[in-house]
């Protein structure tokens, strides 16, 4: 099997991070062997224009040369370039556990569906500089892709590709979200994907590492620790609302985020905190992903905490889920006091875009940012400050509260390291899906505390992860 990139081929198997790597988003790390080659994650790269634009280059590798895709779990960083590579040829396996494969069904004709819609906007207004503007690809080529699908339960090891067998452990970020155990010419690989909070409220801690050879561990937060989620922040906004009959607008992640909002307003509304107000989930996405959390509670699921399964989720809550197009724009004309909960998290699309022009140049609204705003998003320019925030094409004044609480489902720097310290003493750590800075605090750290050597590889850049480490196509 070639390998991709300029130099000799490696005696062992080696790594391409084709994403994720300098950037919290993207992620696509290409698994060569002399045998055999195997994407892990198959992101789509989000945030500034000079990433989004990365999504239309040529991709590295002829897609047919893939003998399988392996995901850690269905947030869209993580999956969503998968229709794109279908549309581009790809027809191999795809192998992940239920709860993501279930999860990537509603995302991704959700993602197809978005981009279909944006590029018909644009076309329609003018404000593209394509002339015609066009999806990256359609909802049609989306559900499509899942066909490809094969699930894997956590625990049992799975032959995906010749000489290639990988383990799937829980790592507790989202539902059905997963650690990968590789096995490939008798090295053991260990990628975290995004790696979950011990303190998640419904969701177990993630799982140790145990044996590895390499471990490829995300860095958002490599740099940072998290505080307590400060529920007093989401409270002022509730009851500030309600005080002036204003509404409150919070972007969240349709994937577990929403769960995790409402988990907190449901804790804030059963002690009384907050006045009873109406909640409505506007993303169909989010509703179709609300209904597998509730469904997987119900029949209680090894991967929820077990203190969960004796109380009905967020039954202090008056949730309102409207599905319809038409249901969200009868919010456009409702008055306040109440509550948005839509997707996306940082403002890069979907429905939420509509509530924020509708909403953000009214100071008796607030917009609420519950966790990472990537740079050059919407939710981070108004994290900055912004006095005007573009959308459709134009420019709206921000008038309304920016709040923002700090709300993650990603470990951060000391949970890093906790979890990097279960391993049973790596060869080698490579440090990707952070922002620089964050990458390299982390690797820092984790040659001084943990006296493993660490590096952060470069965007394209190739590893050799055999016996004695060597870099090819960059400096590691």
């Amino acid at each position: 099997m070639p390998t991709s990139g300029s130099g000799p081929k490696p005696t062992g198997p080696s790594l391409t991070f084709l994403g994720g790597a300098h950037t919290v988003t993207g992620s696509k790390t290409l698994l060569d062997t002399d045998d055999a080659r195997v994407l892990v994650d198959c992101g789509l790269f989000q945030g500034r224009k000079a990433l989004r634009r990365a999504n239309w280059d040529r991709f590295p590798v002829p897609p047919e040369s893939i003998d399988a895709i392996v995901l850690t779990h269905a947030h869209i960083d993580h999956c969503g370039y998968l229709p794109r590579l279908y549309r581009l040829g790809y027809r191999g396996p795809v192998y992940a556990t239920p709860g993501t494969r279930d999860l990537a069904a509603i995302v991704l004709p959700d993602s197809g569906h978005l981009q279909e819609e944006e590029a018909e906007f644009a076309n329609r207004r003018g404000y593209s500089k394509h002339h015609p503007a066009e999806a990256l690809y359609t909802e049609e080529e989306a559900r499509q892709s899942l066909e490809l699908f094969e699930t894997v339960p956590f625990g049992v090891p799975r032959t995906v590709a010749p000489g290639v067998d990988v383990t799937w452990s829980r790592a507790g970020h989202t539902l059905g979200a997963a650690s990968l155990h590789v096995e490939a010419m008798d090295r053991r690989i260990v990628f975290s994907g995004d790696l979950g909070r011990p303190s998640h409220p419904l969701l177990r801690p993630p799982d140790p590492i145990g044996a590895a050879d390499v471990v490829v561990v995300e860095s958002t937060y490599g740099d940072r620790e998290h505080v307590l989620v400060d529920e007093d922040v989401i409270g002022r906004a509730v009851r500030d609302a309600a005080s002036c009959g204003g509404v409150v607008i919070i972007p969240a992640f349709a994937v577990d985020r929403t769960e995790v909002v409402l988990w907190h307003l449901d804790q804030l509304a059963a002690r009384g905190e907050v006045p009873d107000l109406p909640i409505f989930v506007d993303s169909p996405m989010a509703s179709r992903a609300l209904a597998r959390y509730r469904d997987e509670l119900r029949r209680r699921s090894p991967e929820f905490r077990p203190e969960l399964f004796e109380r009905e989720l967020f039954s202090s809550l008056d949730v309102i889920e409207t599905r319809t197009a038409d249901e969200s724009k009868t919010l456009n004309d409702r008055l306040g006091p109440f509550v948005i909960v839509s997707a996306s998290g940082m403002a890069t699309g979907g429905r939420v875009l509509h509530h924020l022009a509708n909403r953000v140049g009214d100071s008796r609204n607030s917009v609420l940012l519950v966790g990472f705003q990537a740079p050059g998003t919407r939710g981070d320019k108004l994290r900055h400050g912004a006095s005007t925030l573009r959308m459709f094409g134009h420019d709206f004044p921000v008038y309304a509260t920016i709040e923002s609480v700090e709300m993650s489902a990603h470990a951060d720097r000391s949970e890093l390291l906790d979890w990097l310290a279960t391993a049973m003493v790596p060869d080698l750590v490579l440090v990707n899906h952070g922002e620089p800075d964050a990458s390299v605090s982390l690797a820092e750290a984790i040659r001084h505390q943990l006296h493993v050597p660490a590096e952060v590889p470069s965007p394209d850049q190739r590893i050799d992860v055999s016996q004695r480490t060597q870099v090819v196509g960059g400096t590691a």
